[in-house]
């Protein structure tokens, strides 16, 4: 018994020796950083299982994750059972590893790369090690704990970040490796070209007074192609591919004139208007203006497309750069500062997106400046304002011609709703409110006097009809419909029924009364074009498949599809001719589709 007494006092510590400091240790808490490390993940795929969710959904996956971190923070320096020793000294490693990696992160991962990735890595790796180890009653889990969260963070630092795709899954490559845009800056000396002095001069001039496709989504603004009946055989008549290149990082398309196609890109610091000839796809000219836009969920680049009007082309840049070019010869006649303009200091969040339109004498673009500084119009030879109108304090959609209840006019949407404005002096003709909390980036149908309002999340879409007042155009209500939400990819009308995508899927949902008839068909964010003589959607998928979709409201019907390009791909088809135009932010192609009487 004595020997028992004498083991037992042995083994337990005693204020006269060094285990007296162990005694101050205890097990840790682990359930609670697990769970936020599990809420990570979830963060990750909710915006995309919500359906009917938010307008800014969006942001539980860009922000939710660093939430998380920070609730993991939270939890050492409260919740843990940790020595107040081992919590200053985990605070302030954290505060310093994280200060030195932000320090090291290329630029791109500032943002979003930050809190998608960086800080979420860095107190997961910390809380794992300390968890790990939670047992080990003293100092021993804090080093570890922060030698990994070094890796954590550390890790970010090895990245650059091109962007999200449309489900928010980040576009990490690693730093070291050259970008597709480094690439091509490194080799557009050598790239081919083509002298437009080689080029017919009587065709290029009467392409240009009448371009065949003069802008974004055609000169409707509407994204139907006519005139021209094609083949949905694909597997026995695929599309022939004429041409593909390299392109730098933007999210425009092309405007076509002819034998002439322009469009935007990032090439390093400048932004660049290129000219390519439509049969070889070499260079005719390019023309650039020291300028970079980057956004960390968009990318680098340009989003609007170039306009052909009068016989010259206009295009808006990313970060507020509206400029007349030759359409021959790439030179720049006038260029205006849309921030200066409108009395903005920065670019929108996601950059200017606005594809300018040409009505007359005028140039017409968003500016988003306060009170009357919303929509600017420039004279088309001076570049000198001519009158500017109210039109929200956010828009990515773009001023379009319309002609409703007999008037000819501009409308432009926002998240304050839908003005129509007198495209000769931007008088107001009709308010129509209707607050979105998020963004609008699409296009309004317009179906005789009906306009169709496209909206993302949260809120929907709506077709009102316009009619003459006594007080002048009067607005009404026919439906608002939850069953077609489109993000920043645009639809179309065909046959008294809407095509286009709610949130990543494609549904056709009933003109006369906003029912849903059917959702079938995952493209991603993909973009669509109505081929309507075929009585066929083009859709280019966001993973650069080119599918034809049947337009029949019986059920979804994918007719044909065929692999095009590489890489995300965001931007909008062009059908001109026999021929398929289209690209994303790392290369173009052109294909010559199969024709029937």
């Amino acid at each position: 018994m004595n020997d028992a007494q004498s083991n037992i006092q042995t083994d337990e510590p005693t204020p006269s020796n060094g285990a007296n400091a162990t005694s101050r240790f205890k097990p840790l808490r682990v359930s609670l950083p697990i769970l936020f490390i599990l809420g990570m993940i979830v963060c990750r795929f909710i915006p995309s299982l919500m359906e009917n969710g938010p307008a800014h959904i969006w942001a539980v996956a860009a922000f939710g994750p660093a939430l998380c971190a920070i609730a993991i923070l939270l939890w050492w320096l409260l919740l843990s059972r940790a020595t107040w020793q081992e919590r200053i000294v985990g605070l302030l490693g954290i505060i310093a590893i994280a200060a030195v990696t932000v320090g090291l992160l290329h630029k791109s991962m500032l943002g979003p790369g930050l809190m998608i990735l960086t800080i979420p890595m860095g107190l997961s790796a910390f809380a794992l090690g300390t968890a790990l180890l939670r047992n080990t009653l003293g100092f021993r889990r804090t080093i570890i704990g922060l030698l990994l969260a070094c890796l954590g963070f550390g890790f970010s630092t090895l990245l650059t970040n091109d962007g999200v795709w449309g489900n928010y899954k980040p576009q990490f490559h690693w730093r070291w490796m050259p970008t597709q845009e480094d690439q091509l800056v490194a080799s557009q000396d050598a790239r081919a070209s083509v002298d437009i002095e080689s080029l017919d001069p009587t065709a290029i001039d009467a392409s240009l007074a009448n371009p065949e496709w003069p802008g974004f989504r055609g000169k409707s603004r509407m994204g139907i192609q006519s005139g021209v009946r094609f083949s949905t055989d694909w597997e026995n008549s695929p599309p022939k591919e004429l041409w593909r290149i390299k392109v730098g990082p933007a999210w425009s398309s092309f405007a076509v004139a002819g034998n002439l196609l322009f469009t935007q890109e990032q090439r390093g610091d400048i932004e660049t208007v290129v000219c390519y000839d439509a049969d070889s796809g070499s260079e005719v000219w390019k023309q650039g203006i020291e300028s970079r836009f980057f956004d960390p969920l968009g990318g680098p680049g340009p989003r609007a497309t170039p306009t052909l009007g009068n016989g010259m082309l206009f295009v808006q840049g990313a970060e507020g750069w509206l400029l007349r070019l030759n359409p021959k010869t790439g030179d720049i006649i006038w260029q205006q500062d849309i921030r200066e303009v409108a009395a903005v200091k920065n670019a929108p969040m996601w950059g200017f997106s606005a594809s300018p339109v040409v009505v007359s004498n005028q140039v017409i673009t968003y500016g988003g400046g306060a009170g009357t500084k919303g929509t600017l119009a420039f004279d088309v030879e001076s570049g000198q304002p001519t009158w500017s109108a109210e039109s929200g304090k956010m828009s990515y959609s773009s001023p379009q011609r319309c002609t409703v209840g007999g008037q000819d006019l501009i409308a432009i949407l926002s998240n304050h709703g839908m003005e129509l404005l007198d495209p000769a002096t931007g008088e107001e003709r009709l308010v129509y409110e209707w607050e979105h909390e998020g963004y609008r980036a699409c296009q309004p149908q317009i179906i005789g006097n009906s306009i169709l309002i496209p909206t993302g999340k949260g809120t929907g879409s709506r077709l009102i009809e316009i009619s003459n007042g006594s007080g002048g155009l009067e607005a009404e209500e026919l439906w608002t419909s939850l069953r077609v939400k489109p993000d920043f990819n645009d639809f179309v009308v065909h046959d008294g029924h809407i095509y286009g995508f709610d949130n990543s899927v494609l549904v056709c949902v009933s003109l006369d009364s906003g029912e849903r008839m059917w959702k079938g068909g995952r493209y991603g964010n993909g973009q669509i074009l109505l081929l309507a003589d075929s009585n066929a959607i083009l859709v280019a998928s966001e993973y650069g498949d080119v599918v034809l979709v049947a337009t029949s409201p019986d059920s979804h019907e994918e007719l044909t599809k065929f692999k095009a390009i590489e890489g995300k791909t965001w931007n909008h088809p062009v059908v001109v001719g026999d021929r398929l135009y289209i690209r994303n932010a790392e290369e173009a192609a052109c294909f010559q589709l199969k024709t029937e009487e």
